[in-house]
């Protein structure tokens, strides 16, 4: 029986399999999954229904698993339907569980296009599709070393 608090067969396996400077891309319930991730990734829909399940519980599985060593946001707009003045409240989420698995890794939010651009590379290994509902949810992963 496994330990961390990661139990789904599929994203264990493809974590298991990922090195260095792999991405995980876990992505809300908007994220155009289908045609904005790399040519190697695979795509594992969690979303079950609208609100589950959620990024950060996502990200709380995945922490508990895996070393990381970049997290990365889509960036809020300043303008438009979808602009926020601030943070997204998602944000102070992330910023928690992160605080709770105990890596010591900021939060960088970078401009939507070059974090779809980050999503297609070839390092990209998984998509973890959400039901998650939150404005700027999606998050970027980069898996570090594991240090012995």
């Amino acid at each position: 029986m496994l330990r961390s608090q990661l139990i789904h067969p599929a994203i264990s396996r493809i974590l298991a399999e990922a090195g260095h400077h792999a991405t995980i891309l876990i992505a809300d319930g908007n994220y155009p999954a289908s045609s904005k991730r790399g040519p190697r990734s695979e795509l594992v829909s969690l979303n079950l229904m609208p609100g589950l399940v959620t990024c950060n519980q996502v990200l709380e599985a995945i922490l508990s698993a895996v070393s990381v060593e970049a997290i990365q946001t889509m960036m809020t707009e300043t303008s438009g339907p979808y602009a926020l003045d601030g943070d997204p409240p998602v944000w102070a989420d992330y910023r928690e569980t992160i605080r709770k698995a105990n890596i010591d890794v900021a939060l960088e939010p970078i401009e939507k296009w070059e974090f779809y651009n980050r999503v297609s590379t070839v390092d990209h290994v998984l998509t973890v599709q959400t039901g998650d509902t939150q404005r700027y949810a999606n998050i970027l992963l980069t898996v570090g070393v594991r240090m012995f």
